[in-house]
């Protein structure tokens, strides 16, 4: 069959431009509406943890979904599917957005997670189509920050949007989000893969294979996980804190999820600017100090405890995770670029469902009300992280 549109050199730098504003999909998506879900829970009469639960239900079937996508972006293409992805999104945004039933909601919010994972692992692709070498590690370093606005930018929308009009108008925003991408990627993108591979079981097999044999890249994948769990750790519980323990409004909390987005993309910034470092030793770093904050922010919920140290201790927390995730994830989609597709759908894919399982358990069993219970639940993590570090010590990066 014919490719449709294929992507011209000379529009590289457009198509670029519209990636990277596809980028931060994923980030809207899960947390535009993180400062409304006191709200939802009060007007649907549920718990808290079943408002949380659409959450992780969009991280699990995001990171599953990039399980399967690799290999169907890499045998039938780029384009089709990411527009048909974007459609369907935008779709049940607005099914979520109009919907009195809380099967529902998990229902759409498990369609929107399976939409972005193939609209995002089709964006980490394009970098791999198009680029080579040091301007192909740039370009996929640059695109974790360019990511990270959704997480800053989300929230803090989410918040007014919350305290205007209600949380419904959080999915119609992402509504109207999605079919801007959708009619931006049909009119200025294209057809990027280079070389379609035949959809057989046995190779999809035999890829999965040898990219899983890679040590390196299933520890990138475990670190990945661990790190971005932090993020969702606070994103489960912090909301629920500033609202309804410390009696601060839905904009407060976006105000404090903008504030921690920005503490991701600083991080992301310093991983770029030191990407020539060396690996091993800049993750170290990072981790030692990470532990020294983890630990000042649970000993230090003794003397001192509000929502200026709760924030100021996560912020500092979450660049060093946004850092360390860096640095992995730069790695491990530039580990194998002639299955770029397969490659990004693994790390993400894996790592997603490693954040969304860890994240929501350690929210379950801690139930975090204070900075101290938040502080705990950043250690367990991070002594996770220490320990797959310490045993990838030996580990010779190969990007």
């Amino acid at each position: 069959m014919k490719d449709i549109k294929r992507l011209q050199p000379g529009k590289y730098k457009i198509a670029t431009i519209v990636t990277y504003f596809i980028v931060p999909i994923s980030g809207f998506g899960t947390d535009i509406y993180l400062p409304s879900m006191p709200a939802m829970a009060q007007e649907l009469g549920l718990p808290q943890a079943q408002i949380q639960l659409t959450l992780s239900l969009f991280l699990v079937s995001y990171g599953l979904s990039q399980l399967i996508s690799g290999s169907f972006l890499d045998t039938f293409g780029r384009r089709r599917i990411s527009l048909g992805a974007l459609l369907a999104f935008s779709l049940s945004c607005l099914a979520t957005g109009l919907s009195h039933s809380i099967i529902l909601i998990y229902a759409m919010r498990c369609l929107q997670g399976l939409c972005i994972g193939f609209i995002v692992v089709a964006s980490r692709a394009f970098f791999s189509d198009i680029y080579d070498g040091d301007r192909r590690k740039h370009y996929i370093s640059l695109m974790t920050i360019v990511w990270s606005v959704g997480p800053i930018v989300a929230p803090f929308v989410g918040g007014y949007l919350e305290h205007s009009f209600g949380w419904r108008s959080n999915f119609f925003a992402l509504c109207v989000y999605g079919l801007l991408l959708l009619i931006l990627q049909w009119a200025f993108s294209g057809e990027t893969i280079r070389e379609k591979i035949p959809l057989s079981i046995s190779h999809v097999l035999d890829n999965y294979k040898a990219i899983l044999s890679a040590r390196d890249y299933n520890y990138g994948i475990l670190m990945l996980g661990l790190c971005y769990a932090m993020i969702m750790l606070f994103s489960l519980t912090g909301p629920f804190v500033i609202e309804h323990v410390m009696h601060f409004s839905p904009v407060v909390a976006g105000y404090v999820s903008l504030l921690l987005g920005l503490a991701w993309m600083c991080g992301g910034f310093l991983g770029k600017g030191l990407i020539r470092r060396p690996f091993q030793s800049k993750n170290r770093v990072a981790y030692a100090v990470q532990a020294v904050l983890v630990a000042a922010m649970i000993v230090g919920a003794s003397w001192v405890s509000n929502i200026r140290t709760m924030v100021g201790f996560a912020f500092l927390i979450h660049v060093t995770a946004g850092f360390i995730f860096n640095n992995y994830f730069t790695y491990c989609l530039a580990r194998f670029p002639r299955a770029a597709g397969i490659a990004g759908g693994l790390a993400g894919g894996l790592a997603y469902t490693l954040t969304a399982m860890l994240s929501y358990g350690i929210a379950a069993l801690l139930r975090p009300s204070s900075q101290m219970q938040i502080g705990v639940g950043y250690l367990i993590i991070s002594m996770m992280g220490v320990g797959v570090l310490w045993m990838s010590r030996k580990m010779h990066p190969r990007v």
